[in-house]
């Protein structure tokens, strides 16, 4: 006798070729019934005899798509309708929406065959797609997933494309970026005055005989603009560098292969499985020693051990790798400090000063998304910047009591922002949204938290911010809490601990080891160099690096030989100007004169323990970096010379117990034994070496003081300094040596980009806690 089950599956089942899946599994499993999306995810009800029944159930998860993620299934037994047939129907609406999105995904190994066939109707087509690959989150108006809700409903689909389009066992079936050079988006090409210079394959061919000549140009991707160049051609990076005000900052690049990029980096298996993987972001990868016959431009990631590089993905771009030059320069095409151009008109207002031509196209960006930059270290991918082919993905989370987290918000921090929404056991993450400290950035952030508002349907019922009152997030969070909504103000070294706690399931106590650059502590200084022992509702400050002064407050973040002066006055007082250094001599004397002034009168000079504002202070101190032209900058360089060198040696410091039960990290010893080693002439390499291992025994020195104290033995680190291998795996491998379990990042960023999942996390605490 035949039986039926009504199955609702949730998770990424929209666009990525679910239900055509379905379909043609129960063929196979000769069943009948219906499948249908809806705002929750896919409803299936099912029809047939019990053993074919159990066996298509448990073929779903095994079986399903490979870009689908299911996170739940619901099976009910229902009476059977004697359905005759299979059928796939239209979407239903419900009465709470709730889908998982898919993120955009990189053109399919299918669909570029059939572009690179003559014969084939889309080929060199440079929209080609099908149900495995294309746009998706950055498209999508509004859920469900169907085309009259994406930026293809202003192209209707001719009789080809909808044939296939309506078949339920073709490729292409429901997917609703389909097109073809008939019905479809067309790419053409401008010139900087806007004259129109060609049009569809031609366009393609002329685009890529600029980048020949060294001209640069302007591509409509994704998730928004770039802004290529041949990334062999010195005076043409150069020239985008001076155009674009980017004077060092290293520069991203596109990679026909991975056995292209292979002649300038080394690629280990994890880092080519993350080029490759449909996500493609940017990996940070180790430069190869310079081979003359093998040459890329030398100012792409000046002073730099690394270049980062992305494999191509959409069809546009191994289109333009193709015809043009098989490594590009491919930064991203903004303003600076502006977010991405995402329109064709502002991207000509944006930078028509810089590009020599514009490769347009007629699909419309709804959501800008940048490149993600991930980097492997300790063989696990992390992120850098979690945005394209990642958002809005939502991290799994560990639910505080009960079944299901309380609908939250974390507002993020002033830097490298997003925003998290939360959801029964999800944390949805936003894709990055930039430093808000630009009115078109903080215009992208109210769009983005409206539009991630609408597509997970989460209204919060709290909402947590950073306790920095010049950032625009609390600025939001506060007009907020003017309606009414629950707020609260979250230490941002709790919250980075807390984001790592939360991608690690962990709850209870532990202690976390926070290294960055800045964050607004309880007590008004400025933080950055934290032991805490905390809890998702509360934390205590165990132990801090030494304070120092900033001499011009923020100008100090920005020219680090004034943090170099602040290091030398704590350690010598004004003596320091008398030292027979490399560093004083090529310092203005009356400039270092008028910073001691104001560091003994305590004149702009706000307090600091952050990591950071070390780093910098040691990199000015050695000559290698006295002002920065972008964040890290001097930290990354001093981090640079080091990885050339195999040093175990470190310097001595002090950990020094305080009344308020808050050890200091005395770096006084350490500090003396630099500039002595200064004097003997020693190699920046070996200091920088030495100075890196010094800053890991602080604080496993540290960590091991407060297990003593507390008996807590679980450490998360977290922090934008854990960016730096050096940093992070001496940490990792110091720490389990002396027998502590060590969680880390690996689902979002340690930096500013990943604090907005444990200011959410804090909120979850408080409103479990008060209801």
């Amino acid at each position: 006798m035949d039986q039926a089950k009504q199955i609702k599956i949730r998770g990424i089942v929209q666009g990525v070729g679910f239900r055509p899946f379905l379909y043609g599994l129960a063929l196979r499993h000769n069943l009948v019934g219906q499948v249908a999306n809806t705002a929750d995810g896919v409803d299936l009800r099912i029809e047939g005899r019990e053993a074919s029944l159990e066996a298509f159930i448990s073929d779903i998860p095994v079986k399903r798509p490979v870009i689908s993620r299911i996170t739940s299934m619901a099976i009910e037994p229902v009476a059977p309708t004697g359905a005759r047939q299979f059928e796939i129907v239209e979407s239903r609406g419900a009465t709470e929406r709730f889908t998982l999105i898919s993120p955009d995904v990189c053109v399919c190994k299918e669909c570029l065959d059939e572009m690179k066939d003559p014969g084939n109707r889309r080929f060199e087509y440079p929209f080609i797609n099908c149900t495995n690959c294309g746009p998706r989150f950055t498209i999508i108006s509004d859920v469900p997933y169907d085309r009259p809700k994406t930026s293809m409903r202003n192209f209707e689909m001719c009789a080809d494309c909808n044939a296939e389009y309506e078949d339920p066992t073709n490729r292409r079936f429901h997917a609703q970026p389909n097109a073809c050079p008939v019905c479809g988006p067309h790419v053409f090409i401008a010139n900087k005055d806007g004259a129109l210079l060609g049009a569809g394959g031609n366009a393609i061919e002329l685009g890529a005989s600029l980048l020949k000549e060294g001209k640069i140009l302007a591509v409509k991707g994704l998730g928004g603009f770039h802004l290529a160049v041949d990334a062999a051609n010195e005076s043409a990076v150069q020239r985008l560098r001076e155009l674009k005000g980017r004077p060092d900052k290293p520069f991203a690049l596109m990679a026909a292969s991975v056995f292209q990029a292979a002649a300038y980096v080394e690629i280990n298996d994890a880092e080519e499985q993350l080029l490759t993987s449909y996500h493609r972001p940017i990996v940070l990868l180790e430069k190869k020693d310079d081979d003359p016959g093998i040459r890329l431009a030398p100012s792409i990631a000046p002073y730099n051990t690394c270049l980062g590089i992305m494999l191509p993905y959409t069809p546009l771009h191994y289109l333009l790798l193709d015809k043009g030059p098989d490594v590009l320069v491919m930064t991203s095409g903004n303003r600076s400090g502006e977010p991405l151009s995402i329109d064709n008109d502002d991207a000509f207002d944006a930078f028509a000063h810089i590009a020599d031509a514009f490769l347009f196209h007629d699909r419309d960006i709804y959501f800008r998304a940048d490149d993600s930059i991930m980097r492997v270290q300790k063989a696990q991918g992390r992120f850098l910047r979690r945005s394209r082919g990642y958002a809005p993905l939502p991290v799994d989370l560990k639910p505080l009591s009960g079944k299901v987290l309380p609908r939250v918000m974390g507002c993020g921090a002033g830097l490298k922002a997003t925003v998290c929404l939360t959801r029964e056991r999800y944390g949805f993450l936003s894709q990055h949204i930039g430093d808000l400290e630009n009115i078109k950035v903080n215009g992208f952030y109210d769009h983005t938290i409206s539009h991630l508002k609408k597509i997970t349907d989460i209204e919060p019922e709290i909402i947590a911010h950073d306790l920095h009152s010049g950032y625009y997030s609390t600025a939001w969070a506060k007009r907020k809490g003017e309606d009414g909504i629950p707020l609260l103000g979250v230490q941002h070294h709790h919250a980075h601990a807390l984001s790592c706690m939360a991608e690690n399931h962990l709850d209870g106590e532990v202690i976390a080891l926070t290294l960055d650059g800045t964050g607004l502590g309880s007590d008004g200084h400025i933080w950055g160099g934290e032991v805490l022992t905390c809890t998702y509702e509360s934390f205590e400050r165990r132990a801090r690096l030494l304070w120092l002064p900033m001499p011009g407050g923020d100008a100090a973040a920005r020219e680090p030989w004034r943090m170099a002066a602040a290091l030398l006055y704590k350690v010598y007082g004004r003596d320091f100007l008398g030292l027979d250094i490399p560093y004083i001599k090529e310092m203005n004397t009356s400039k270092l004169e008028f910073l001691a002034g104001m560091m003994e009168k305590q004149v702009n000079t706000p307090l600091t323990s952050s990591a950071g504002r070390l780093f910098d202070a040691i990199s000015s101190l050695l000559c290698i970096r006295h002002e920065i032209t972008h964040e890290s900058q001097a930290a990354m360089a001093l981090e640079a010379v080091a990885n050339s060198q195999d040093i175990h040696a470190r310097y001595h410091f002090e950990v020094r117990p305080q009344d308020d039960g808050c050890s200091v990290l005395d770096i006084a010893p350490a500090v003396d034994e630099i500039v002595g080693d200064i004097k003997a002439g020693r190699p920046a390499g070996i200091i920088s070496a030495k100075f890196h291992n010094t800053l890991v025994a602080f604080f496993v020195a540290a960590a091991v003081k407060v297990r003593d104290a507390s008996g807590l033995n679980r450490v998360v680190l977290s922090g934008g300094v854990f960016n730096n291998d050096r940093i992070f795996s001496g940490m990792i491998e110091a720490l389990e040596s002396c027998g502590f379990s060590v969680y880390t990042h690996s689902l979002v960023p340690c930096g500013d980009g990943g604090i907005a999942l444990g200011q959410a996390m804090a909120a979850a605490a408080k409103w479990t806690r008060d209801h």
